[in-house]
């Protein structure tokens, strides 16, 4: 009987959600018609039908080749896998840096600490804008030209003209990586990314390692001294106890809030049209210019930025459950 109530309980709580949803999304769709039906009142060219035209300009960079022949809708595709091109491997860059600095935080070693916490303090404490401007200038001004690069490490360039590193590739043999090679005229071979990509990805993995590593803190913080001393107790040493007993404890209290950083980061991304990189909004607001098409690509913006939003939330949500230590209060 109990088993019953509860599924019918279950079940009722997925109908008002969906019905929540019906309606959320009716009222957007009765909003937008509504608002062209104002723009063609007063005479304004309005309605997505511009998508399907030439959209007449190109785009400097990415995965999807674009020319100015191709449709708007194939541009703003273009915009949003160069989106999706950033913001992934910052977000990865970020949790992998901001894990080592939150770990630095709580270091017994007083400089490393300090370093640590310099770092969380300036970083987060300035506008991303501000810092991507910085790296932009610091791109154009301060690096070597493409002709002298810097080599970082084997393999891996860096100039005024970008970053070229090594790129896997298939040949006849199989898969393998190709790396760049210095020459006469600059690097070739590997893969070339452009100063704008370098600095939006930098810039935001920086930015947002900043949270990430206070997220981590808290997170090791939360677990209570028992369990430590409990991993001292198996002869675990110091590394093991942070691997094996407090980090999979302190994932619980991340993950939720590691889940709105990463919301956060891909939101931030928007803001690569300020240093020149051609991500989403680039390409809308080229587009206005072009057409003066402003509400349809703003609403273009923000349905792109919802979905990519409720997908990573999704996806983290699904990895939140199965990192959930259940059956502890």
């Amino acid at each position: 009987m109990n088993g019953g109530a509860s599924r019918r309980g279950v079940w009722l709580a997925w109908a008002v959600q969906a019905l929540l949803v019906l309606a959320v999304v009716a009222g957007a769709v009765w909003v937008g018609h509504h608002a062209l039906e104002v723009l063609r009142a007063r005479g304004v060219r309005s309605g997505f039908d511009f998508l399907t035209e030439p959209a007449g300009f190109s785009i400097s960079e990415g995965w999807l080749d674009f020319d100015a022949s191709q449709p708007f809708w194939r541009a703003f595709l273009a915009g949003l896998i160069n989106t999706v091109r950033a913001a992934v491997p910052a977000a990865i860059f970020s949790v992998v840096l901001g894990t080592l600095i939150g770990i630095g935080r709580l270091a017994p070693h007083v400089l490393l600490r300090g370093i640590c916490t310099a770092y969380v303090e300036l970083l987060r404490n300035v506008p991303l804008l501000v810092q991507l401007l910085m790296l932009a200038f610091a791109m154009a001004n301060l690096l070597p030209d493409p002709t002298e690069p810097v080599r970082l490490l084997p393999g891996v360039w860096l100039s005024k003209g970008g970053l070229s590193v090594p790129w896997p590739m298939v040949g006849e043999g199989g898969l393998h990586f190709e790396f760049p090679e210095r020459g006469d005229f600059g690097v070739s071979g590997g893969a070339a990314l452009s100063p704008e990509y370098v600095t939006i990805v930098a810039g935001l993995s920086f930015y947002s390692a900043a949270f990430v590593a206070e997220i981590v803190r808290a997170g090791i913080l939360s677990v209570s001294q028992g369990q430590v001393l409990a991993g001292q107790a198996l002869g675990l040493s110091p590394v093991q106890q942070l691997r094996i007993v407090v980090l999979p404890q302190a994932l619980r209290v991340i993950v939720p809030s590691l889940t709105n950083q990463l919301l956060s980061l891909t939101k931030n991304s928007s803001l690569a049209v300020a240093v020149g990189y051609p991500e989403l909004v680039s390409v809308a607001n080229t587009t206005i210019g072009s057409n003066g098409r402003a509400f349809e690509c703003i609403a273009i913006i923000m349905a792109v930025y919802l979905l990519l939003s409720l997908l990573i939330s999704f996806g983290m949500n699904r990895y939140n459950a199965r990192v959930a230590l259940r059956g502890w209060q």
